[in-house]
């Protein structure tokens, strides 16, 4: 055997700067991350196991899972951020325990995940009063806006699909999305729309939403990224969608 030199890459620039934990079931964050994060970002991503039903008890069941796939990003990498894409399970088993759980397995400076990273942005856009719009069963969302009132934020309206199983979320076509969103704000004295869960399909109606409503929308995936790429001074991808990466720009 012929032995071939080679050279280690410099150092500082072997780790990605981002980390991504995705529902095993999640059909769409890690598409919707391509399009939002810059064409220089480097991210890695891992997979939790995750109940086919959506309730209260099978969201909590994903907390004794968590640092088993955070274990499972690359040994001795050093993330800039890792971001946990459930909103849901976020409100259920709580944003510290989340971010105690991850660093319990990967080095990393920052944790977040969409309910932080969507207080995060409502402090950032002055928004007070949402109207939310889940794809999940009233006691699953219950639980987030519990959540959010208790960060200060009120979500005075609200509007569901009713869906339990998983794999019909990311079946929810864009018509949909926005006949249930207009319906749901006619008349609503709210400051924004969120359009919850980091599977639904909601990137293509983002820019449409806000032209009809005239108030910004933001969604699951939306504000993940955006509190991801904040942490570790990235800029969007020029053709991200809405306001809150409008400002950031």
């Amino acid at each position: 055997m012929t032995e071939k030199r080679f050279e280690h890459r410099l150092a500082g620039r072997q780790s990605p700067t981002l980390g991504l934990i995705v529902l095993q079931s999640d059909e769409t964050i890690e598409a919707d991350f391509r399009r939002l994060m810059p064409a220089s970002a480097e991210w890695l991503t891992t997979r939790v196991p995750a109940a086919p039903e959506v309730t209260s008890e099978t969201l909590a069941r994903m907390e004794g899972h968590l640092t088993g796939a955070a274990g499972l990003f690359p040994l001795g990498v050093r993330f800039g951020v890792i971001g946990y894409g459930c909103t849901s399970g976020t409100a259920q088993i709580g944003a510290l325990k989340v971010c105690e759980l991850i660093r319990r397995a990967a080095r990393t400076g920052a944790v977040t995940e969409p309910v932080s990273a969507l207080v995060a942005a409502c402090k950032a856009m002055r928004i007070g009063r949402l109207a939310v719009l889940s794809p999940y069963v009233a006691e699953v969302s219950e639980k987030l806006r519990e959540v959010l009132a208790d960060q200060g934020i009120d979500s005075p309206v609200f509007g569901s699909f009713d869906v339990a199983e998983e794999a019909a979320v990311a079946r929810i076509d864009g018509p949909s999305i926005i006949a249930a969103a207009e319906m749901l704000m006619a008349g609503a004295a709210v400051d924004a729309l969120f359009l919850s869960c980091t599977n639904l399909r909601t990137l293509d109606v983002v820019d449409e939403l806000e032209r009809r409503l005239a108030r910004p929308v933001l969604t699951s995936n939306l504000v993940l990224a955006w509190h991801m790429m904040q942490e570790v001074g990235l800029s969007p991808s020029a053709t991200a969608p809405g306001r809150l990466f409008a400002r950031s720009s």
